[in-house]
C-alpha cells in the first residue's frame, strides 16, 4: 500500500486544483492516486512509501543524464556558493548561449527565458510583429504550451483530460489560429491556398511527443519549409522537446530543415526551469531593448538552471553519447514490440532517437486522429502492471518517454521482462 502517497494527496486536493501543479500528475488517464516521489537517482525514483523504480518519464525529457548526475550536482554546489539569482547579467548566460547557437546554427541571436510556454509565446510575438499579420497555423496534437493562441486542439494533458479545446480563450483569438492534421500534405497545401499571405507563423514540434511520439512523413517538412518561404510564414519548429534530445542539434538537424525561428527547454536546464527561443537576427533584433518587441523576466538567465544546462550540453557532447542513447532506445522499442506479439496484444511503438510511445492501436500513429484509436483503458491496465513491477511509464498514452544515458543494459532487460508479464496479463483479460 502507498499510505504515505494517499495521505498527501489527500492533503493537497484541499489545496490545490486537483490536488496537482500540473495536470497529468492527477493519473487521471490511469487510475488511482499519484505518487509523491520522494529521490533520484541514475534512471531510478524512489517514492515516499521506499518504492523503487526504473524511470522512463525523467521529469519529462530534460533529464537525459538521469537523475543526480555527479558532475550536475557538483557544478550546481559550486555555483550556489556564489548565489542563486541576482537579477543582472552573468557570464554563464553568455556561455550557455553560445553552445546553444553553436549547436543550432538557424539561431543567429537568442534570449533566454524561465519555460517552454514563455518560449512559444515569445516567438508568436516575434512572428506576428515581424509580418504584421495575426493569424498563425498549429497542428492537431501538439502541444507548445499553455499560451492562449497554442491551447486550440493541443496534445499533451488537454488529449489526456479529454478537456474542451480553449476554455476561458477569447473566441476572437481562438478564431485566428488554424489547426490541421500533423502529416496531411493536401490540407496544408489547401491551408496555404486558403490564406495566402495572411499567415504570420506555422508552429509545430517536428517530431511530435504530445499526443505520443509521431515522427513527421517523408516531405512533410520539407514542403512545409518551401510554403512557408514562398509566403513570408515564419516557420517555427517547437524544439522544446526534441531540442538535444533526438540529436545534439535537435530535429532540425536530424531532418536538416532551418526554420526561422526555434524554441527550446527541458534538456538545456538539465533538470531545472528554463527555456530559450532564438532565430534569425533580423528577427531576434526586433525584440526589446533591440526592438520594440517587448518580452523580459526576472529569473531567466539565472546562475542555477544556466550551470546545470552547460554542464548537460557538455556531457552530450562526449563521444557515444548519442550512440548510446540510440542503442539503448531501440533495443527496448524492438523488446517491447516483440513481447506484446507474442502475447497478441496489438500495439504500434513509435520511436525516434531517446524518445519513443507505445501506443494500444494495431494501426500507424501519424497524426492526432490515428494516435486517439488507441484503446486507453488497456494503457491504463498496462500502465498499472508496470508500476507494480517497478517501471514507472508516462501515466498517459499520449505522452512521450524517455531513457537516459543512466539507463543500462540490465534496466532495458528489466524493462522488456516487465512488459512481457503485463501483456500477457492482458491478453488474460485481468
Amino acid at each position: 500500500m502507498a499510505a504515505r502517497s494517499q495521505e498527501l494527496f489527500r492533503k493537497a486536493t484541499r489545496l490545490m486544483p486537483g490536488g496537482v501543479n500540473s495536470p497529468v500528475r492527477a493519473f487521471r488517464a490511469v487510475g488511482g492516486d499519484p505518487i509523491y516521489m520522494a529521490r533520484g537517482e541514475g534512471p531510478r525514483l524512489t517514492d515516499v512509501d521506499g518504492r523503487t523504480f526504473i524511470d522512463y518519464v525523467l521529469s519529462w525529457g530534460p533529464l537525459i543524464l538521469g537523475h543526480r548526475h555527479p558532475e550536475v550536482m557538483e557544478a550546481l554546489a559550486g555555483v550556489m556558493e556564489t548565489g542563486t539569482s541576482f537579477g543582472t547579467c552573468t557570464p554563464a548566460e553568455v556561455e550557455l548561449a553560445e553552445r546553444i547557437t553553436e549547436a543550432y546554427p538557424s539561431l543567429e541571436r537568442v534570449r533566454l527565458v524561465n519555460s517552454g510556454t514563455e518560449a512559444t509565446m515569445s516567438a508568436l510575438r516575434v512572428a506576428r510583429a515581424a509580418t504584421g499579420r495575426d493569424k498563425i497555423l498549429k497542428f492537431e496534437g501538439c502541444y507548445h504550451g499553455h499560451g492562449d493562441s497554442l491551447l486550440v486542439k493541443a496534445g499533451s494533458g488537454v488529449a489526456t483530460l479529454g478537456l474542451p479545446d480553449s476554455p476561458g480563450v477569447p473566441r476572437a483569438l481562438a478564431e485566428l489560429t488554424i489547426t490541421l492534421a500533423f502529416n496531411d500534405l493536401a490540407a496544408l497545401e489547401e491551408a496555404f491556398r486558403v490564406h495566402r499571405n495572411e499567415l504570420a507563423a506555422v508552429i509545430l514540434e517536428p517530431v511530435v511527443g504530445n499526443m505520443g511520439c509521431v515522427p513527421p512523413a517523408e516531405g512533410f517538412l520539407e514542403r512545409l519549409r518551401n510554403l512557408t518561404a514562398e509566403q513570408g510564414t515564419i516557420l517555427i519548429f517547437d524544439e522544446v522537446m526534441t531540442g538535444f534530445r533526438v540529436s545534439y542539434g535537435g530535429a532540425q538537424e536530424l531532418y536538416k530543415i532551418r526554420p526561422d525561428l526555434t524554441t527550446l527547454g527541458k534538456v538545456i536546464g538539465g533538470g531545472l526551469p528554463v527555456g530559450a527561443y532564438g532565430g534569425k537576427a533580423s528577427l531576434m533584433d526586433q525584440v526589446a531593448p533591440s526592438g520594440p518587441v517587448y518580452q523580459a523576466g526576472t529569473l531567466s538567465g539565472n546562475p542555477l538552471a544556466v550551470t546545470a544546462g552547460l554542464k548537460t550540453l557538455e556531457i552530450l557532447r562526449r563521444p557515444g553519447a548519442y550512440e548510446k542513447l540510440e542503442a539503448l532506445t531501440r533495443t527496448l522499442a524492438e523488446g517491447l514490440r516483440s513481447r506484446a506479439v507474442h502475447a497478441e496484444v496489438a500495439v504500434t511503438v513509435n520511436r525516434v532517437g531517446s524518445m519513443f510511445t507505445l501506443f494500444f492501436t494495431p494501426h500507424a500513429v501519424t497524426d492526432y486522429t490515428s494516435a486517439k484509436t488507441s484503446d486507453t483503458a488497456r494503457f491504463a491496465t498496462f500502465f498499472r502492471a508496470l508500476l507494480g513491477r517497478g517501471v514507472y511509464f508516462p501515466p498517459s498514452q499520449f505522452e512521450a518517454a524517455f531513457v537516459s544515458l543512466a539507463h543500462s543494459d540490465e534496466d532495458v532487460a528489466q524493462t522488456i521482462k516487465a512488459a512481457g508479464e503485463a501483456f500477457a496479463r492482458l491478453a488474460r483479460g485481468k
